[in-house]
């Protein structure tokens, strides 16, 4: 049974449908016994069954996927009172939430076609700003209209007034009409023969912080968080009830067998391949994976976020996102191995040059890098990618034959907590528990109370930009950072010079966040994702990563090569002919600083650990791909 989004109870929504008593009634077929019960002998009730199979179980439920809906939903389970496992097969944010446009925005565009997803997203973007304050930054954005559309201008007008609606919601503020000269006033970089433009308000917010802030609280409330473990399988009774799922670390090669009441699929584009894991066909928790790549410039090329339309007429923006810039993004049905999407110098040239279109200076900035992701669009076939819903829904896989297993399909970062709390609504139900959701209303770990970054950087006499950005990225708990740099004056050093970040918190996040390898600390502190790509941090980073987790050194090492080579991968498809020359020499001469001199050396080191690390690579990929079994609209 798919289990369609609902409104929250204060726009009037009502909950969602049937209790699963009567649902559970009505498939065995005797929903007559319940209208008029039995009298020749007492049954016992579903729900006092299913609390004493809970009460055998090793946890009530397991999660699988670090991304921002498992995060979510553990968080919000484990608040509630229910013992929680989770489960992620490479790191926190490795898929779409790592690898989003970075906004909670109410998706404007949305409107015309899908306007629950924009006030739903509105909504929870909201409490997204209650509970983690430090990690939103506004994002005004500036829609210039071109003298070819200058006959659309009042229907553009009164479109974003249709958005002012939600506005509220979310803290935004209204539209406000531009002449050119006005447009020209606020970004001179624009073309000077506009007619005008639009300007109107988003929240950035960064991805990765929050799908690690959401997992932290849940492992603070006795969630069992198992980053880089892949669940193998998910066991189910004669009655194809889930019992169990079988877990392998991959790191380690460690395996173990977990019980459970219940298990929550929230794997994203890898939701039927997970699904699949249960002995049902991929197809029930089917989704339309969509693939979107960004381009990223090595500084703020502007202060505002600028809307344009590419050749085939999609919407896209160059956006001041932290310390760089943003042009995103694109939207193809993707088949590849979900593992290992990067994206193409087509892709990259598409965007750019729609951009350049009204914001020349995007042909002349410093491309450092791109980075791509995979949506888990809810499936329809016949459309275009654009046209497909953004929404949620949750599948459970009881009509499947599969009870207690679920599948989370669709969302967005925008409206994570909302997905997640309707998720957990399903699961209190089945454990017969009372507990309403909070999540909207308790802060997430760190945005509880407000820094001054200023005294921060004062107190322990580092950089202020450093200061700043560490107390963006941990809010409140920038302070048990501080703690570390007044034990120990040397954690003060600047590791990362680009972002920057000391060396205090990288060691913090490899103790207390869970990161196991040089790329999940980029991930946690956006190490190695300045202009110079990792090549002046990534190997002391490898070194620290050594020294915390108990690796040998030519571990670290390793690390830092695999994360380098990530990174270059990620570079090369965007580099121009002077760009390249340069990135050449620089690899040469860190090769050389790191004692590799050509593939022999490189060959040596990996032989020498016989280690892999920072998610190995399975014996099969990840494809996004499922064959077909059907034809046309049936596939």
């Amino acid at each position: 049974m798919s289990h369609p989004p609902r409104k929250t109870e204060a726009a009037g929504w009502e909950p969602i449908g049937l209790t699963h008593r009567v649902v559970s009634a009505i498939r065995a077929g005797v929903s007559d016994s319940i209208a008029s019960p039995s009298r020749s002998k007492p049954r016992e009730r579903p729900e006092r069954r299913l609390v004493a199979r809970r009460r055998a179980c090793d946890v009530d439920v397991v999660v699988i996927g670090g991304g921002v809906n498992g995060t979510g939903v553990a968080r919000d389970a484990a608040m509630r009172g229910l013992r929680v496992a989770l489960f992620e097969r490479n790191d926190l944010a490795f898929g779409a939430s790592g690898n989003s446009s970075g906004m909670i925005h109410g998706g404007v565009r949305y409107l015309t076609y899908d306007p629950e997803v924009t006030e739903t997203s509105c909504r929870d973007s909201g409490h997204i700003q209650a509970i983690a304050p430090h990690l939103l930054f506004r994002i005004p954005f500036l829609v210039p209209i071109t003298k070819r559309q200058r006959k659309l201008a009042l229907l553009m007008d009164a479109f974003f007034e249709a958005y002012d609606r939600y506005q509220p919601l979310k803290r935004g503020k209204p539209h406000t009409r531009l002449t050119n000269a006005e447009l020209l006033e606020l970004e001179p970089g624009l073309r000077g023969d506009l007619y005008g433009g639009i300007t109107f308000d988003e929240w950035g917010i960064d991805g990765s912080r929050l799908c690690t802030a959401n997992a932290i609280d849940a492992h603070e409330r006795g969630t069992l968080l198992r980053v880089g473990c892949t669940i193998e399988t998910i066991d189910r009774d004669d009655e194809g009830a889930v019992t169990a799922v079988a877990w392998r670390d991959r790191h380690t090669g460690a395996t173990g067998r977990l019980t459970t009441g219940a298990v929550v699929n929230a794997t994203g584009a890898w939701a039927p391949i997970t699904a699949s894991l249960s002995r049902l066909p991929a197809r029930c928790a089917r989704v339309r994976p969509g693939k979107g790549i960004h381009v990223v410039y090595d500084r703020r090329l502007t202060n505002y976020a600028i809307m344009s339309h590419t050749i085939d007429g999609r919407d896209i923006f160059i956006e001041p996102w932290q310390n760089v810039s943003v042009i995103g993004t694109t939207d193809d049905d993707y088949y590849g191995d979900l593992d290992n999407v990067v994206a193409t110098s087509e892709e990259v040239r598409y965007l750019v040059e729609a951009i350049a279109r009204v914001f020349p200076g995007a042909r002349k900035g410093r491309i450092i890098g791109t980075y791509a992701g995979v949506r888990p669009t809810l499936y329809e076939y016949g459309k275009l990618e654009d046209a497909l819903s953004r929404d949620h829904e949750i599948v459970d896989h009881a009509e499947h034959g599969a009870d207690g297993l679920y599948s989370m399909i669709g969302g967005k970062l925008a409206s994570y907590r909302l997905f997640a709390e309707e998720m957990v609504d399903i699961l209190a139900r089945r454990f017969d528990l009372a507990r309403k959701c909070t999540t909207h209303r308790s802060p997430l770990p760190g945005g509880d109370e407000t820094v001054d970054p200023f005294a921060f950087s004062q107190r322990l006499r580092i950089d202020a930009v450093a200061a700043r950005r560490l107390v963006y990225r941990h809010g409140s708990r920038a302070e048990r950072i501080a703690e570390r740099v007044e034990r120990n004056r040397s954690e003060a050093r600047t590791v990362c010079g680009c972002e920057p970040v000391i060396e205090a918190e990288v060691r913090y996040a490899l103790r207390e966040e869970h990161a196991r390898s040089v790329a999940d600390v980029s991930r946690r502190t956006r190490l190695g994702l300045g202009a110079c790509g990792g090549m002046r941090c990534a190997g002391r980073c490898g070194t620290i990563v050594a020294e915390e987790l108990g690796y040998p050194p030519a571990q670290g090492m390793q690390q830092a090569l695999q994360f380098l080579h990530h990174q270059a991968r990620t570079r090369v498809c965007a580099l121009g002919p002077e760009q390249a020359r340069q990135e050449a020499l620089t690899i040469a001469s860190v090769r050389a600083q790191m004692g590799i001199v050509g593939k022999a050396s490189l060959q040596a080191v990996e032989d020498k650990t016989g280690l892999v690390t920072g998610a190995p690579p399975e014996s099969e990929p990840a494809v996004a791909w499922q064959p077909s079994e059907g034809k046309g609209g049936d596939v």
